[in-house]
């Protein structure tokens, strides 16, 4: 494979999770009282209730997954139900773990966390996962993927208290890369709609120390990646490694999303990478 031309191999990655969830204990534990309450980029919510769903979607795995503790009986016939109940189980978690005093949350965080990331190690990463990667087009996803996922929630939520309280992000290469990697695994699904000619590539470079370069090939099967770069790509999109997480996680509009990228050849084909939502809801 080239240097630096990713999509093609797994993300491995479960080490990550216990150091990121490290720096979020840290991050917490060094807020001011009026901190917890400044707004982040998600409209609805401000820095506590972005910990209150931190604190929440790991006790949720570690109970549903680990423990095999599923108190509904769940009816999943369409991506929109997966949306709908995401955001509910999202809304009720926010409401009941907001109204924990930050000394107390912290505390359930940290215990929370280290169980998490033991349990995240020993899966064997080529086996089946509990959940698929809805947002990647998969109907089932091995563990390797769904860690990966998880990484990412657990880095870009960091990310936005950082960004409310105006703390140092945490952009380096061995933590923010394999998030990018993880999110661009879902432009094969984002393009699944895109008719091109048999050979058509479409190249995206994220740009910074971070970043990488991903290159998508048209096949008779659809979109998938490819390890190299035989032909011109009919589209090329630079994207900063700053805004990248973002743009993925619905956190800057598409508009000026393109606005403070680069766009070469095919306009339609690129602005296509611009779709990808690599989250639920």
């Amino acid at each position: 494979m080239a240097e630096n031309i990713f999509g093609t191999e797994p993300i491995l990655c479960a080490p990550l999770l216990r150091r990121v969830d490290t720096k979020l204990i840290e991050l917490l534990r060094d807020l001011h009282p009026e901190d917890w309450d400044r707004q982040t980029l998600a409209p609805a919510w401000k820095v506590r209730d972005v910990a209150a769903h931190l604190l929440d979607t790991v006790l949720r795995k570690l109970s549903m997954v680990r423990d095999r503790c599923f108190v509904e009986q769940l009816q999943i016939r369409s991506e929109q139900d997966v949306i709908d109940l995401v955001n509910r189980l999202n809304r009720e978690g926010v409401a009941v773990y907001r109204r924990l005093s930050p000394p107390v949350l912290i505390e359930i965080m940290q215990s929370a966390c280290r169980q998490s990331a033991d349990f995240h190690e020993a899966l064997d990463p080529f086996a089946p996962a509990e959940f698929n990667v809805s947002w990647a087009g998969e109907s089932t996803s091995l563990n390797w993927f769904d860690t990966a996922r998880e990484l990412t929630e657990r880095w870009h939520h960091q990310q936005q208290i950082r960004e409310a309280t105006k703390r140092p992000s945490f952009m380096t290469p061995d933590l923010y890369h394999p998030v990018l990697d993880c999110f661009a695994r879902g432009l094969p699904h984002a393009f699944r709609t895109v008719e091109s000619a048999r050979g058509t590539t479409v190249q995206l470079d994220i740009s910074g120390d971070c970043g990488g370069t991903w290159l998508l090939a048209k096949s008779d099967m659809g979109w998938s990646f490819a390890p190299a770069l035989a032909t011109q790509p009919a589209a090329r999109v630079v994207i900063p490694e700053q805004i990248a997480w973002r743009v993925f996680t619905k956190g800057i509009s598409r508009t000026d999303a393109i606005a403070q990228s680069s766009l070469e050849g095919d306009r339609h084909l690129g602005e296509r990478i611009f779709h990808l939502t690599a989250i639920v809801g």
